[in-house]
């Protein structure tokens, strides 16, 4: 299995309470395992305030909905040993 490395990495974002906010992180292959968004530490799952995606195979991205004060904070992504913060 090919070494799956991160190719762009996440960019900081401002955003305001209540709005929407995405990520996006660039691999170099597709179908990457091993995989992990994470908040403060703390592992995020796919659900209603959380959306999480790959486009094109490639691009994986993490949409936070209706952010809070509580929402603050770094969002890390992962992929094998490599990881990329914003």
């Amino acid at each position: 299995e090919p070494d799956v490395t991160i190719v762009s990495g996440l960019k900081d974002m401002v955003v305001f309470e209540g709005d929407d906010v995405t990520f996006r992180c660039q691999v170099s292959h597709e179908n990457a395992r091993d995989v992990e968004w994470k908040l403060q530490d703390v592992a995020l799952q796919n659900n209603e305030m959380n959306e999480i995606s790959v486009e094109k195979g490639k691009i994986h991205t993490l949409t936070l909905r209706k952010v809070t004060e509580q929402d603050i904070g770094t969002i890390a992504f992962r992929v094998g040993p490599y990881v990329s913060t914003a």
